[in-house]
């Protein structure tokens, strides 16, 4: 009886009858993705080699990793940039399977009322390029690439959405991650996409490079296509399943920073490699002022990719170090493994999960889903980097430097930083005593205005970079000398001289006040020149620094460079909160259910070298003095997660006590 009634309820539904012999009801509600915090993430990239797959997954395992960590959702592995799918498949080729995997995840994550979800490669497909030829992306060369798909070509229709489709008939999974997608993407020459630019072109041929007539008008009909292409799988995937839950690896991230339109039920992202705290820090900031659900993959492992030997794994405290930097911007988490090629999870690598994952489940409900406080707006351009980097989408590599740098360096000062997409400027401006301005090279006049209406307005501004100097002439108050040209320049710190070489900008000082000099050689004695200048500009104030300070401190990250820069902000900013500590805390300022929320993340010997790929040792820091602007005395104030009732004083405004000590993460929690 019970057998009939499963097999006419996934008939209803849309399963096959031999979905419902196989799955049996969920024990308790499943988390849809919008609430989930903490995920894991297994893929393999299944090969025609392979000769293992799924071999050692038992149910055993399984129920033991979720008994340890206990995720909301898990990722699993169905078909990788080979493009071979990882279970026995009727509509594409598979790969050697052993022991269908998929199906025995499937059946304890449903039992145990877990989300799961499937690793799926989207627009890279070796399989489907080796199929079918005439669906491959073609370069400007003419050549063929082995594994990108045109999105202009039938490869969605034909291959991609028939894969998904089993994949939900066949093991009713609530949702796909799809890999390979925007940074997979490059400018196509096959023929589908040729015709297709002469369609909107008027007959003309695409250009082959950033000399050609049209270039930029050409990558952003890519880009176009690119949206058409996510936009068509997502609502045919929603029609076929309306609870089926899709994203695209990076859309909508700093990879593509444009406004969130595009049918996508949530927003996530791995990052990995070296220094991939700074990584993190900067699409963390950039993921929460987006308005969707979104989470953040840090690799289990490094990857190796410098390195002769391979990769390397992470162990505990190195993975809730990386975590601590997500969660203080309001993110969900997960972590990617790969198991072995026969699929087991060894009991070590389940232990280190589970301490991450205990980690962080100590700090969600003071973490997850938090609102910023704004105190410094750090501007990110999606139109310097569309114009001038040459490529459809991220990673963007030194491109994106100058606002990496900068934001480095406000954190290594423990300013309080939010990622402001250009699209969002508008909107949230007026709510920030200071927006930073990296040296993008082409901002445009829109933001432009926007910014110098922000100042006029009573708002404070820090510019940097020789294009913004000319494009802010009007509103800085000096003279510009010459054109920009790539100079020797040192920055004076505390103990030596901040190495700033690039291009810089000479002035005059025209009605602004210099306030720090630049010199040509390590000599503070002589020949030095305005390297800064502070101005009024109606009710508001422009701090500006005339060259790629951003760009630099990604680079070098040198001490003395990160004190100019404190030197600067500080001359225009009061900060509502100050820490009194090493360089490597991490301050956010955040807000939830009426609580003001202090997040403090030891960033020490965070991973910055491949020689150095693991680190199983951060050395508490403290004492930290922390000054705290609130407007009332606070009924209750708590260092989280411990929930211990943190000692303090409050007078004039401002509330002072001292942290103790801080391992990785903690928050001082005030209610008001």
């Amino acid at each position: 009886m019970e057998l009939t009634r499963r097999t006419l309820l996934a008939t209803a539904a849309g399963l096959p009858a031999a979905a419902a012999l196989s799955a049996a009801p969920a024990a308790k509600p499943k988390l849809q993705r919008k609430d989930s915090f903490l995920g894991m993430h297994f893929d393999l990239h299944p090969s025609p080699r392979d000769t293992a797959l799924g071999r050692d997954v038992t149910e055993e395992m399984v129920d033991r990793f979720l008994d340890k960590v206990k995720p909301d959702y898990v990722q699993y592995d169905y078909k990788g940039h080979v493009g071979y799918v990882g279970y026995p498949s009727k509509v594409s080729a598979s790969a050697p399977v052993v022991k269908d995997s998929l199906r025995i995840w499937r059946d304890v994550t449903a039992r145990r009322g877990v989300a799961l979800y499937i690793h799926f490669s989207g627009v890279l497909d070796g399989r489907a390029v080796q199929d079918h030829p005439e669906w491959a992306r073609v370069g400007p060369d003419g050549k063929a690439h082995p594994q990108q798909t045109s999105t202009f070509g039938p490869y969605v229709d034909e291959r991609l959405i028939p894969q998904l489709k089993e994949a939900i008939e066949n093991y009713d999974i609530d949702g796909v991650w799809v890999d390979g997608e925007c940074w997979g993407t490059n400018p196509d020459y096959s023929p589908m996409a040729v015709e297709a630019y002469r369609q909107v072109m008027g007959g003309a041929d695409p250009p082959k490079g950033p000399a050609d007539k049209g270039w930029l008008e050409f990558l952003e009909f890519h880009r176009q296509q690119f949206r058409k292409y996510v936009k068509h799988y997502a609502d045919v995937l929603h029609g076929f399943r309306p609870s089926f839950q899709v994203t695209s690896n990076w859309l909508y991230s700093s990879f593509v920073p444009e406004k969130p339109e595009l049918p996508v039920d949530f927003l996530s992202g791995d990052y990995l490699g070296n220094a991939s705290i700074s990584t993190a820090r900067l699409d963390a900031r950039y993921l929460a002022m987006t308005g969707k659900p979104w989470d953040l993959m840090a690799w289990g492992f490094h990857d190796g990719r410098q390195s002769p030997i391979g990769p390397s794994h992470k162990p505990a405290v190195q993975l809730q170090q990386e975590a601590a930097v997500v969660l203080a911007q309001g993110g969900g988490f997960q972590v990617y493994y790969q198991p072995t090629r026969a699929g087991w999870l060894d009991d070590r690598h389940v232990e280190v999960m589970g301490k991450v994952a205990a980690f962080c489940r100590a700090r969600q409900t003071l973490s997850h889903a938090t609102l910023p406080v704004p105190q410094i707006g750090l501007l990110f351009s999606k139109r310097s980097l569309y114009n001038t980097a040459n490529k459809l989408f991220g990673g963007w590599g030194a491109a994106a430097n100058p606002a990496r740098g900068l934001l480095d360096a406000l954190v290594e000062n423990h300013y309080s930083v939010d990622v402001i997409p250009d699209w969002k400027l508008d909107e949230v401006a007026r709510q920030y005593p200071l927006i930073v301005l990296p040296d993008w090279t082409d901002i445009g006049a829109e933001v432009k205005n926007m910014l110098s209406t922000y100042v006029k307005g009573g708002g404070k501004l820090l510019i940097t970079g020789a294009e913004n100097a000319a494009l802010f002439a009007g509103e800085l108050g000096v003279k510009l000398v010459g054109a920009p040209r790539r100079q020797q320049a040192y920055l004076p710190g505390e103990e030596v001289f901040g190495n700033a070489r690039g291009v810089w900008q000479d002035v005059e000082p025209a009605g602004a006040r210099v306030v720090e000099q630049r010199y040509p050689a390590y000599d503070a004695r002589r020949d030095g020149v305005c390297a800064a200048t502070v101005s009024k500009v109606g009710a508001g104030e422009i701090a500006a620094v005339y060259g790629p300070l951003g760009t630099v401190f990604a680079q070098l990250h040198a001490p003395a460079t990160r004190q100019f820069i404190g030197r600067l902000v500080a001359r225009v900013f009061r900060p509502a909160v100050k820490v009194d500590g090493p360089p490597t805390i991490e301050v956010a300022l955040r807000k939830k259910d009426g609580k003001t929320l202090l997040h403090l993340a030891n960033a020490t010997a965070m991973q910055v070298a491949t020689d150095y790929a693991a680190l199983d040792f951060v050395p508490a820091v403290g004492p930290l003095k922390v000054r705290m602007q609130l407007p009332r005395n606070p009924t209750r104030v708590t260092l989280e997660p411990e929930g211990r009732a943190w000692a303090g004083e409050w007078r004039n405004g401002i509330w002072s006590g001292t942290v103790d000590r801080l391992h990785i993460h903690g928050i001082v929690a005030f209610e008001a």
